[in-house]
């Protein structure tokens, strides 16, 4: 039992380790993370799937692992969206209280050199970022956390807007 195991793992091993050395990415609309790497033919809804339950999707997106690029201002936008997406309800506790962890990840996929002026933006406009619409709608709200990180010069000249 322990050798199929161990086969098991190795073979595992080769598989993600020789997808992982390909050039092109190799995913279909399900996009990248572990699906792509246990099934890179396989069924999209299995990947999709597999992607969704593991999480790796986003963590691929912002290390640039999984099949996943990490360049491009697109890529890094849809990961800015993805992890709001997930985290938005801690992320309207901690950007009124202007620190937090998952404000500091946030202000980390801006690029920010430093987090402090961020969150101190983020916390003195909190109602422009957070409006009634937006509390309903992360989509609207990064776009508000956008507008407001643009006005603001120091936050452009140490985070990628």
């Amino acid at each position: 039992m322990k050798k199929l195991t161990l086969i098991s793992t190795i073979g595992i091993s080769m598989v993600l380790l020789a997808s992982q050395m390909s050039a092109a990415p190799k995913y279909g609309m399900a996009g990248c993370g572990l699906g792509t790497l246990v099934m890179p033919a396989g069924n999209q809804i299995f990947v999709a799937t597999t992607n969704g339950t593991s999480g790796s999707q986003t963590f691929g997106i912002t290390t640039g692992t999984s099949n996943c690029k990490a360049d491009g201002v697109a890529q890094k936008e849809h990961a800015r969206e993805i992890y709001v997406h997930m985290n938005f309800d801690s992320l309207e506790q901690e950007m009124a209280a202007g620190k937090g962890e998952k404000l500091s990840n946030l202000a980390t996929l801006f690029e920010c050199k430093s987090g402090v002026r961020f969150n101190e933006v983020v916390k003195e406009n909190y109602s422009r970022i957070f409006t009634e619409e937006s509390k309903a709608n992360p989509s609207l709200m990064l776009s508000n956390l956008h507008e407001t990180l643009e006005k603001d010069q120091t936050v452009k000249n140490y985070c990628k807007i």
